[in-house]
């Protein structure tokens, strides 16, 4: 602990202040990924097996793709409490920005997210519906935003039978948020590009597993996430909402108004 205290070139009152954070957090691996001060502090947690490996996320954030093709957006909704609304903006294989605000309610979401919608012209907006995310999809609904798709983490996979490549995670996904972290752990395990940020290798890199009595892929919930000390994957799963269209996002095009020819008949 002293040698990074020196290598960070603390000061007294700051090295009380991280001292009694991970005296209250319990292990230095929580600290790191709570409050990362640098890129290897972000992600040290030899004795954690994440469900992404930090390596992927590492490799992601240093490769350089260019934004390529229509632009999805995921949203993971939060309340009033600690966690953050978090939005990711994705393109191809880059993810391109990750933005989260905290203490917002349903209308304030809304209104945010439909001024990306007007700014920003995305084919495809993923919100997550297991929580408050359902009032935001049926006002955003309401309003005309037919782009708009509901995720519903605790469902049923779209695609269950299919298992995942590697042989290692044979038994597919347990529910719709384990089968879209599996398809980005793919994105990631083929080629995509991150933004270089130490707070979001630490949401993706956070997320434990284990697999249920049929072999299926269970992801660590967010509450047993809080248990053990450690923050909401808000960005995290974000970013997995872009990859829920598991065949590609619709055409630019998709939701235009359809024109009939005229026939000439009365």
């Amino acid at each position: 602990m002293r040698g990074v205290e020196k290598e960070l070139g603390l000061d007294a009152e700051q090295i009380a202040w991280r001292r009694a954070k991970i005296s209250q957090l319990g292990t230095e691996e929580l600290f790191y990924q709570e409050y990362p001060l640098t890129s290897g502090e972000a992600f040290i947690a030899s004795q954690f097996d994440s469900f992404i490996p930090a390596e992927l996320v590492r490799r992601a954030r240093r490769e350089e793709i260019e934004p390529d093709g229509p632009l999805v957006i995921g949203v993971d909704p939060a309340g009033m409490g600690a966690d953050a609304t978090a939005i990711a903006w994705r393109q191809g294989s880059a993810i391109t920005k990750v933005e989260k605000r905290r203490h917002l309610d349903t209308m304030q979401v809304v209104g945010w997210i439909v001024s990306i919608i007007n700014k920003d012209k995305p084919v495809r907006v993923n919100v997550d519906v297991s929580g408050m995310g359902v009032g935001i999809y049926d006002r955003l609904r309401e309003q005309g935003h037919h782009l708009v798709q509901a995720v519903n983490f605790g469902g049923r996979p779209v695609d269950p039978g299919v298992p995942d490549e590697t042989g290692r995670f044979g038994g597919g996904p347990a529910n719709r948020r384990a089968e879209i972290w599996m398809t980005l752990r793919s994105a990631l395990e083929d080629r995509m590009s991150l933004p270089d940020n130490d707070g979001l290798q630490a949401d993706l890199t956070s997320v434990g597993y284990k697999f249920d009595s049929a072999g299926r892929v269970v992801l660590e919930s967010k509450q047993d996430m809080r248990r053990r000390g450690a923050p909401s994957p808000d960005e995290g799963d974000a970013i997995a909402l872009c990859f829920a269209d598991r065949w590609g996002p619709p055409p630019a095009n998709f939701y235009r108004a359809i024109e009939y020819p005229q026939l000439g008949i009365v």
